[in-house]
């Protein structure tokens, strides 16, 4: 990042005043980024990551991944054996695509070996089985694999590299939030947000995905009487105005067919449905009838919320502290030194003072939240208002030079 995007970035985020991006109808078609030469990080800060448009990037972005070429056969289609040869006997998760529970699909683990077999008798059924419709999903294949297996699968996309939630789980080494998905024709993914309402950007290696976008606010229209979001969102029920009341009121989706090699940016709060959390309010809305009764009300709340969604204020605390010192530490190198901890060539001095700045207000909302001074936090190895202030000292020194 640059002095001028930075600068412009941070001029965006004061205008907004604390207002969520969104609301507004999806766009009549996603943007098509041709040529990587043409198109630099400044480009996509300013058309599409700032304004939380999406974007579908050219196969010209991806051509020298490892992935495009070993995976794939000469007539496009997936290379069982090379995968086989490489991760037969890989342990994935798999999900049933014909059977819903609660908002999502049932899974089960296989060896990848049993899936390459079950897939090719699904084609030889004619895209049917007695099994249903599994979809290899969420397989860590990043995290659980070798060097020497990995082979330049890909290569991260400098529009990408600042990327908080995969840097944290590296920092710790015990997760990730990069995921091989792989099925069949017919097999897709239920409407949904990503982890936390972050961005996510997604490439296809061979075949073809549509995807239903919706900008965030959106959801609010398919809502049913309950208050709960559709699992299908193209399903004959919303029609019911008993069920779905303000379903009538809904704007379309954007709708992107996704080619072999392109990549498909999905910005923050963007709901999807593709082919092929409980959050904290949501928990004590729904045990708030023992808020009276049940002594430590608040800690449930917490322990309810990780089960759900995978993180409570704590974690979040610390999530955030995590990166706040990676930063810190670029910031106190100097202006020309390099952050050597990137994973990228986009983060550095401007992007580690960015990053600061949104952290200073993030850090702040959260130190406010009644709920999150509920927490003990004089355990912690630095204390929020410490860190606060640390951050807020960087802030005032970066502007000076």
């Amino acid at each position: 990042m640059d002095r001028e995007t930075r600068t412009l970035a941070e001029r965006h985020f004061r205008s907004l005043e604390g207002r969520v991006l969104g609301g507004g109808a999806a766009p009549a078609r996603a943007a098509f980024i041709a040529a990587p030469a043409a198109f630099s990080y400044a480009d996509f800060v300013r058309g599409f990551l700032l304004p939380n448009l999406p974007c579908v990037f050219s196969s010209a972005f991806t051509e020298g991944w490892g992935s495009r070429r070993r995976w794939v056969t000469p007539a496009g289609m997936p290379d069982f054996q090379y995968l086989l040869d490489k991760f037969g006997d890989v342990i994935v998760p798999v999900a049933n695509c014909g059977v819903q529970e609660y908002n999502s699909n049932p899974k089960e683990h296989m060896s990848f070996r049993d899936y390459i077999s079950y897939w090719k008798e699904y084609i030889q059924g004619g895209y049917s089985s007695p099994r249903g419709c599994l979809y290899l999903k969420d397989w860590h294949l990043c995290r659980e694999s070798t060097v020497e297996d990995l082979e330049d699968v890909f290569t991260l996309p400098v529009y990408f590299s600042s990327d908080w939630l995969n840097e944290f789980w590296d920092a710790l080494d015990v997760d990730d939030y990069r995921f091989v998905y792989a099925g069949p024709k017919g097999s897709w993914s239920p409407f949904h947000a990503d982890i936390f309402r972050s961005y996510s950007w997604s490439v296809n290696i061979c075949g073809r995905k549509k995807w239903l976008l919706f900008p965030p606010g959106q959801e609010e229209a398919l809502r049913d009487c309950h208050g709960s979001l559709p699992y299908d969102v193209t399903a004959p029920v919303l029609l019911d105005a008993r069920l779905y009341p303000r379903f009538q009121h809904s704007s379309p989706p954007l709708e992107v067919l996704q080619e072999a090699g392109e990549m498909v940016f999905v910005p923050s709060g963007w709901h999807h449905q593709v082919y092929n959390l409980q959050e904290l309010q949501a928990v004590q809305r729904e045990i708030s009838e023992w808020k009276d009764s049940m002594p430590d009300w608040h800690h449930h709340c917490q322990v309810i919320m990780k089960s759900c969604s995978g993180i409570n204020f704590e974690e979040f605390y610390h999530f955030l502290k995590i990166i706040a010192e990676k930063r810190l530490l670029v910031l106190g190198q100097g202006p020309e030194e390099v952050f050597k901890d990137s994973p990228g060539p986009g983060l550095g001095h401007q992007q580690a003072a960015f990053d600061v700045s949104r952290l200073v207000e993030v850090l702040t909302s959260l130190i406010t939240h009644p709920d999150f001074q509920r927490v003990d936090t004089s355990t912690f190895s630095l204390r929020p208002e410490e860190l606060l202030a640390q951050l807020k000292d960087a802030m005032s020194s970066t502007a000076a030079l």
